[in-house]
């Protein structure tokens, strides 16, 4: 079991930047990758990108890609999500997860653990 946190969010006017960090605490050891997600209202949720925990490896959603900066700090099990260039189409709740994968190479199974969620809201 992983229990995540997020905190950072609030409200910023466009062109502004914010970063949300997510801690993680529990079985911190077994993550192999965490996610950042968000979920604008009367929107399914997207995923933003991912950082894998072994090498820092990340990949980045298109929409976000260049403005958002996915990090770790291995030491303290925390992961963030630094925001450039805000816009106000940014505006949602943002979501960490973390994903426990077990089983074999050719059969892994994952599981994934949610954060309770941070709004940030964008002004124009």
């Amino acid at each position: 079991q992983v229990h995540l946190v997020e905190s950072g969010g609030g409200s910023v006017q466009a062109g502004g930047s914010l970063r949300l960090s997510c801690a993680a605490s529990g079985d911190t050891a077994s993550i192999d990758h965490m996610g950042w997600y968000r979920q604008a209202p009367g929107k399914e949720r997207e995923g933003l990108g991912v950082i894998y925990m072994f090498n820092g490896y990340t990949n980045y959603a298109a929409s976000v890609s260049g403005r958002f900066t996915i990090s770790r700090d291995s030491a303290t099990n925390t992961a963030y999500l630094q925001m450039n260039s805000l816009k106000p189409e940014d505006t949602a709740v943002y979501y960490c997860a973390a994903v426990i994968v077990t089983g074999s190479f050719t059969s892994p199974s994952e599981s994934k653990f949610w954060g309770q969620g941070t709004q940030v809201t964008v002004t124009s």
